[in-house]
C-alpha cells in the first residue's frame, strides 16, 4: 500500500502547474494530513466547519482551507477568522452572512459560486439566469468584504464519460461568459472541478483547481 507521500507525489505528475490540487482531508486524522503536509501540501480541503476548525488550531498556520462541503449560515462565523476559499457558495443571502462575518473579523473572504450542472437532484447550486441576477444585483455589489474568484461544480455521478465531460464543458462555458465581468469583487479565475475519479477529464475541460482526497489518503 503506497503512502500518503508516494500517493501524493503520483497525483502531483499528472496535475499541470497551473492547476492547483486541494488535498480533500474530511474524515481524516491530523496525522494524515501531517504527513501530507511534510510532503509539501498546503491546500486542504474539509466538508464539515466545526472538524476544519480543529484542524485549523492544531495546525501550521501556512496551510489554506478550503471549505468544499455545503455551507450553513450560522456556520460561517466559526470559519470567518481563517477561512482562504469558500467553495459551493449558492445564495446572495449565504454571500451577505459571509460578507457580514468577514466585516467583523477585518478581512476580505474569498469564494466560488457553485453551478448546478449535473442531472441529480442532490446537488446544490445556481443555474445560468440565477448566476447572471445575482452578479448584476445592486445587493452584490454592495459586498465589500468577499470576492468571488470564479466557480465551482460537481459532475453527476455516473459512469458515463461522455456525460460528465458534457458537464464540464458546459461549467467551462459558463465560466467564459462571466469572464468578462469584472466589478470590485469579482475577479474569476478559478473553476473548481473534478475529484479523484474524473480529474484528468476536468483539466481537460478547463479546470484550474482539482479536490481529490480517496486517491492522497485513502478510502474512508
Amino acid at each position: 500500500m503506497n503512502t500518503i507521500k508516494e500517493n501524493l507525489a503520483s497525483i502531483k505528475s499528472t496535475i499541470p502547474e497551473q492547476v492547483a490540487l486541494v488535498a480533500v482531508s474530511k474524515t481524516k486524522p491530523v496525522s494524515d494530513l501531517m504527513q501530507a503536509y511534510e510532503a509539501g501540501q498546503r491546500i486542504f480541503g474539509e466538508n464539515k466547519i466545526q472538524e476544519m476548525t480543529e484542524k485549523w488550531e492544531q495546525m501550521p498556520k501556512d496551510i489554506q482551507w478550503h471549505m468544499i462541503g455545503h455551507v450553513q449560515s450560522n456556520k460561517v462565523k466559526f470559519m470567518a477568522p481563517y477561512v482562504t476559499l469558500i467553495h459551493g457558495v449558492d445564495s446572495l443571502k449565504l454571500l451577505q452572512e459571509i460578507n457580514k462575518q468577514a466585516l467583523k473579523n477585518n478581512r476580505i473572504i474569498d469564494c466560488l459560486l457553485q453551478i448546478y450542472i449535473a442531472e441529480e437532484e442532490s446537488k446544490f447550486g445556481l443555474d445560468e439566469k440565477e448566476l447572471n441576477e445575482l452578479l448584476t444585483s445592486v445587493e452584490f455589489t454592495e459586498l465589500k468584504n468577499i470576492r468571488i474568484l470564479g466557480l465551482m461544480g460537481m459532475a453527476t455521478f455516473t459512469e458515463e464519460q461522455n456525460q460528465i465531460e458534457k458537464e464540464f464543458r458546459h461549467l467551462k462555458s459558463i465560466f467564459d461568459s462571466i469572464s468578462t465581468l469584472k466589478t470590485e469583487n469579482l475577479e474569476p479565475k478559478i473553476i473548481s472541478m473534478g475529484m479523484s475519479g474524473d480529474y484528468q477529464l476536468a483539466i481537460e475541460c478547463g479546470s484550474t483547481m482539482v479536490r481529490i482526497g480517496s486517491s492522497i489518503f485513502g478510502g474512508r
